[in-house]
């Protein structure tokens, strides 16, 4: 299990220490992990399943997807899984909440803006 912790984390792009404040633990006990020192709990596990939308199956034996495949879309779930802030989801948020004429207006000027040399 502590090659597939890894392999996680590696897809994820997060270091050891992001890994694990999402999971409320050090980055040496995440470390510890991967390295086959410490076994993790159940209890690390399923949250391990929980934050990280992580097949337990996987997790446990390399069988299945990484993923549990979602059936919707969240956005807070991309941010969380991005490391966006709060200020970035909000300004997603306030910008998707816009008319859409006004969205358009906003889309252009950064076209413009990204093509300029």
């Amino acid at each position: 299990m502590n090659d597939r912790i890894k392999e996680l984390r590696k897809t994820l792009g997060l270091t050891l220490e992001k890994f694990g404040e999402r999971l409320g633990v050090k980055r040496n006990s995440v470390s510890q992990w991967e390295n086959g020192i410490n076994n993790i709990s159940d209890q690390v596990r399923k949250s391990i399943c929980r934050e990280f939308g992580v097949n337990e199956e996987w997790l446990l034996s390399g069988s299945g997807p990484m993923f549990i495949p979602s059936s919707t879309f969240s956005l807070d779930e991309f941010a969380k899984t991005h490391e966006a802030s709060d200020l970035d989801l909000n300004i997603i948020k306030a910008y998707l909440s816009l008319e859409p004429e006004v969205r358009e207006m906003i889309a252009e000027h950064f076209k413009s803006f990204l093509a300029a040399p």
